[in-house]
């Protein structure tokens, strides 16, 4: 029966979708000026008429101080919803500012996704570069959620393309230190490892290619994650491909959906 759930989740491979664009995710709770309203908002991409499809929230990279909202075209057509999200960026505010951004706009899919058909136990975080430091802040540290009143443990995988796990860089340039002197403190994934997380899919580039160490720090990472106890932590190395190894990478985000979709109905 779980195979049967599977393959609906993703028969609308071939269906017809929309796009819902612009959308404010902080709610009127908070207090927004007018660069929270331009940058706090996402686009969703999802199968018209679909039910119980998974959805993939996606941050863009960009170190913490460029880019925008993007919604992958690799991504299109998969059978999966797409949520593009943008965040504020340094130096216009801390970068401890673009987690919290992170997991607001986690809350609203989970708040929102199911009226437009998605399943909230189907919701996967990921993201390039500081996009995919920011989907392991936001689940690994669960404060970032539980301020919203979400259980990060709900997050059915993490799965960042080639994220900083110590310290991210620009919050040690925030704070003085050069981008060759790694930090492990509590602004870094690898303090946060525990063994009760989401499934963890980490991808990096070649690690000769790669910038900065990016893959040597995601490989202890992930020999951290089974250190403490987490039995779902994965690690890609993309061979030949250095830091923008994205492309080639989405298949993998796109089986791991799949994977972790016909484990969660087995479970039900």
């Amino acid at each position: 029966m779980f195979f049967l759930l599977v393959f609906n989740m993703f028969s609308y491979a071939q269906s017809d979708y929309k796009t819902a664009s612009d959308i404010a995710y902080y709610g009127n709770s908070v207090e927004k000026d007018t660069y929270t309203e331009q940058q706090c908002r996402l686009d969703l991409y999802y199968p018209a008429g679909g039910e119980k499809f998974p959805t993939v929230i996606w941050f863009h990279g960009g170190g913490l101080t460029a880019g925008h909202r993007e919604i992958p075209e690799a991504l299109k057509n998969s059978g999966i919803a797409v949520a593009g999200a943008g965040y504020r960026l340094s130096p216009k505010v801390r970068s401890e500012q673009c987690i919290e951004d992170a997991a607001a706009a986690i809350t609203w899919v989970f708040e929102h996704i199911e009226a437009y058909g998605g399943d909230p136990d189907l919701v996967f975080v990921s993201g390039h570069s500081a996009g995919g430091y920011l989907a392991l802040m936001a689940i690994l540290d669960k404060h970032y959620l539980s301020s919203h009143g979400i259980d990060a443990n709900d997050i059915a995988g993490i799965i960042p393309f080639s994220g900083q796990v110590i310290t991210h860089f620009n919050i040690r340039k925030e704070n003085g230190i050069k981008d060759t002197q790694p930090v492990i403190d509590r602004m870094a994934p690898l303090w946060h490892v525990r063994a009760d997380a989401p499934p963890v899919l980490l991808i990096t580039g070649d690690r000769e290619k790669e910038m900065l160490g990016r893959y040597e720090e995601n490989a202890y990472m992930a020999r951290m994650m089974k250190i403490a106890g987490h039995e779902h932590t994965t690690l890609y190395e993309m061979d030949g491909y250095g830091h923008n190894m994205v492309y080639p990478a989405f298949p993998l985000l796109v089986d791991e959906v799949k994977k972790q979709a016909a484990r969660i109905a087995k479970d039900k």
